[in-house]
């Protein structure tokens, strides 16, 4: 287990559901990656860049609710600006993305 923190420290992390609009490959990142869009909601659309291409093809993430963080710093990779960082369980080399069992607003606070 990692150190522990205190609950206000957790609170800083703004993490929302939101919705995969778009998903492209993303050939000049280090490791393989696709680049995604995603909806949230009033918040607007956010991109960032996700390592999951060995477990999940393009057209399964479309329309699919995930988890992510959405007040990190923007962050450049490659040629690409981050505005997010998606929220997943790593599983060996493979990342699986956390969803809400059903479906939300998009936009929706996670606490």
């Amino acid at each position: 287990m990692s150190n522990t923190i205190q609950f206000e420290d957790f609170t800083k992390a703004d993490i929302r559901v939101g919705t995969i609009i778009e998903v492209s490959d993303f050939p000049k990142a280090r490791k393989p990656a696709y680049q995604l869009t995603i909806d949230f909601g009033l918040l607007g659309v956010k991109k960032t860049s996700a390592q999951i291409t060995t477990r999940y093809k393009k057209e399964a993430l479309l329309n699919r609710q995930i988890l992510a963080v959405v007040n990190f710093p923007k962050k450049q990779i490659a040629n690409f600006m981050s505005d997010c960082l998606v929220v997943g369980a790593v599983d060996g080399k493979d990342v699986i993305l956390l969803k809400p069992e059903h479906k939300v607003p998009n936009g929706s606070v996670v606490s």
